[in-house]
């Protein structure tokens, strides 16, 4: 399970919605054996060469510096976060191409610059992605539309 603190969730939105292309972070928090908790994210540049509307790509310079960060306050780097302008929040071939065992991958759908869905997706031991669950932590107002 997936536990995002609001305003972080609130972060990840602010960014997508902001941009018709491709945006993209890393997120950052804890875990324990039976959920991971989302504490901080950080916004990157979406270093793609190919069309930035479909495509996110992030620098080895910005993943290096998520590394650093997450050692500079104690943190795990548990995974990356980017939209899917004008498509649902399920991973594409090319989502799965670049995905890591071991993190958690949200991806948030924008439709016409409105938030409409966010999702978060984990490889199995098939390399296949599976849904995680999401929860969202603290009971406080929400500056956007509901995550449900």
């Amino acid at each position: 399970m997936l536990l995002i603190e609001l305003p972080v969730a609130n972060k990840m939105i602010e960014d997508v919605i902001s941009n018709d292309q491709e945006c993209c972070g890393f997120f950052f928090g804890y875990e324990n054996a039976i959920s991971r908790t989302i504490t901080h994210a950080m916004v990157v540049d979406n270093s793609s060469s190919r069309d930035k509307k479909t495509y996110f790509e992030i620098s080895i310079e910005d993943y290096m510096n998520a590394e650093r960060f997450a050692e500079a306050e104690d943190l795990r780097l548990l995974g990356v976060y980017h939209s899917h302008p004008n498509h649902p929040a399920i991973p594409s071939e090319c989502d799965l191409e670049m995905a890591l065992p071991g993190f958690s991958y949200i991806i948030i759908s924008v439709i016409d610059r409105k938030y409409t869905k966010i999702k978060s997706w984990q490889l199995n031991q098939h390399l296949q992605f599976e849904e995680e669950e999401i929860e969202f932590k603290d009971e406080i107002e929400f500056i956007l539309p509901s995550l449900n």
